[in-house]
């Protein structure tokens, strides 16, 4: 799937996604789920192809012929990590569930909205000014918070620019996917004169102890994403003061159902979540509407629409109306992909039976 327009971080340029999908299908429906790795293993461990092995040969044989989403997780717990690859098998079962039950996604997790507001992840740029146009574009479209990715030699004067073009108003954060040390403390402080809601995720993905020190250098909140792969990894960062706010990323945890708990354990702490994105299709997309309308999102997520990435979606494209995304309300993930799109994107395909 190419993307309209390169995405850089502080971990290297997509210009295009490898996109892994999984059909489940039972004797009462069938169900769909993306798996959100990337194509090479920069954002976590993970990578498209070998998470397509090792749904394959270890995720798959291990499932019960009769197992519900509930027992996904149960059934998988023997093989260690691989959550993304993980996620897309329980989500794809969960589906499928909720298409024969005739529920939504948005109902089942327990969403308290019909609609949430989006933020939109802003790349870095060659140039200042490139980024002030691409902000303005967002803004136009109607986008209600904006995260700028920084890395050394591109934060402070970046974040000082826009905040200078776009006034107060805006709802503005950063995103450093680890790309600094404790030893850059004293220079991410300087971003506390520009109001951020959070910077996230600042230092290594593996230090909660550095966060927590460094959570108390500065007074912009400390936001956790790499950080937090489980419900476990949250409560220890809300123990140890890493972060104020949580990140939820469905397929970095291992799917929606531990998405939800982490949700309700940040809620009963008082620490804020919002729903991240993966340059997801409109199929993930779905999933992830339907979480940020639980009722512990109370910021904007990385839930654009789906022209932000792709100029042909596969499913039908999600449309921002007034800053904001409709939950699906249909059985399931409430959208399919589109037959003829999906055909002309698909590169391979492989059915197993249980």
């Amino acid at each position: 799937m190419p993307l309209v327009a390169p995405f850089r971080t502080s971990f290297g340029t997509e210009t295009s996604r490898d996109v892994l999908l999984v059909r489940v299908v039972t004797p009462d429906a069938e169900g769909w789920a993306e798996c959100v790795a990337m194509s090479e293993p920069l954002y976590s461990s993970e990578y498209v192809d070998g998470a397509a092995e090792v749904i394959r040969r270890f995720l798959l044989p291990a499932l019960p012929s009769n197992v519900d989403a509930q027992g996904v997780a149960r059934a998988l717990e023997p093989v260690k990590g691989h959550r993304m690859a993980k996620a897309a098998v329980e989500t794809a079962v969960l589906d499928a569930q909720l298409r024969a039950a005739g529920e939504s996604f948005g109902r089942f997790l327990g969403a308290s909205r019909g609609r949430v507001p989006c933020g939109v992840s802003v790349g870095i740029m060659d140039s200042v000014p490139q980024l002030l146009d691409a902000v303005a574009g967002y803004l136009d479209e109607g986008y209600v918070r904006i995260k700028l990715k920084i890395e050394p030699g591109w934060d402070v004067e970046p974040v000082r620019a826009v905040r200078e073009r776009f006034g107060d108003d805006v709802l503005l954060q950063v995103d450093a996917n680890a790309a600094y040390s404790l030893a850059d403390a004293r220079r991410l402080a300087r971003l506390d004169a520009f109001d951020l809601l959070l910077i996230e995720q600042p230092l290594a993905n593996d230090d909660l102890v550095q966060h927590a020190k460094l959570a108390e250098q500065l007074t912009t909140p400390v936001c956790l994403d790499e950080s937090i792969e489980s419900a476990e990894h949250a409560a220890a960062a809300i123990a140890l003061g890493s972060c104020s706010i949580v990140n939820v990323k469905p397929g970095r945890v291992g799917g929606y159902l531990e998405a939800r708990r982490i949700h309700d354990l940040c809620r009963a702490n008082g620490v804020a979540v919002w729903c991240g994105g993966m340059l997801e299709t409109g199929l993930g997309r779905a999933a992830n509407v339907a979480l940020a309308a639980l009722p512990g999102f109370t910021l904007p997520g990385d839930t654009s629409g789906s022209r932000r990435y792709y100029a042909t979606d596969v499913t039908e494209p999600f449309e921002l109306v007034d800053g904001h995304l409709d939950v699906p309300s249909g059985p399931g993930l409430g959208v399919e992909p589109i037959p003829d799109v999906l055909d002309e994107v698909t590169t391979a395909t492989e059915w197993i039976t249980l």
